[in-house]
């Protein structure tokens, strides 16, 4: 299991559904991901005023590999 503190944010993204496909994407590639969600957007479905953001979180060993993937 992921500590947090292991845990590096790769990037934030808005809404969801995007995070998701980051999320599988990077899992393909075996990183485990943990998405942090802000809590009254999440619940409510709300994407304004950063309501709806997400931060995507990797091990900090794997946050370089995660970003050429995200990239190539």
């Amino acid at each position: 299991m992921m500590m947090e503190m292991d845990l590096e944010e790769l990037l934030t993204v808005e809404g969801t559904m995007e995070a998701e496909i980051v999320k599988s994407k990077l899992e393909n590639f075996n990183i485990p991901v943990l998405l942090k969600f802000e809590s009254a957007g999440h619940i409510f479905g709300i994407t304004m005023n950063g309501l709806g953001k997400v931060k995507i979180m990797v091990p900090k060993s794997l946050l370089q590999e995660a970003r050429e993937i995200l990239t190539g």
